[in-house]
């Protein structure tokens, strides 16, 4: 156990407008801060359009919808499994075809 907090990072975010402390592992240190930046650009964007006109909650769920929303298409488009599943197809008949050869 004692390993594990030596791989662990203690770093503060400074999300939008709220100060957080976490602990992550040191490898994945650039991806929370690129987080960081993601959703305050994003909630900024967003303050900057309807400040004044919707409830800032509102505005943060805006802004969570749109960051959710960009990570399903990214994991759809590196989807892979239709890819596999054709290959799969064409090697059996590759095969199938060799052996009747």
């Amino acid at each position: 156990m004692p390993e594990d907090k030596r791989d662990k990072l203690h770093i503060r975010l400074h999300v939008y407008d709220t100060e957080i402390s976490v602990n992550v592992p040191r490898e994945d240190e650039e991806f929370y801060r690129k987080a960081e930046k993601l959703i305050t650009s994003t909630v900024n964007a967003y303050q900057a359009q309807f400040k004044g006109k919707m409830a800032e909650k509102t505005i943060l769920y805006m802004a969570l919808i749109d960051i959710a929303l960009r990570y399903m298409k990214e994991s759809a488009r590196n989807d892979v499994k239709p890819f596999n599943e054709i290959l799969g197809k064409l090697t059996s008949e590759i095969e199938d075809g060799l052996k009747k050869q």
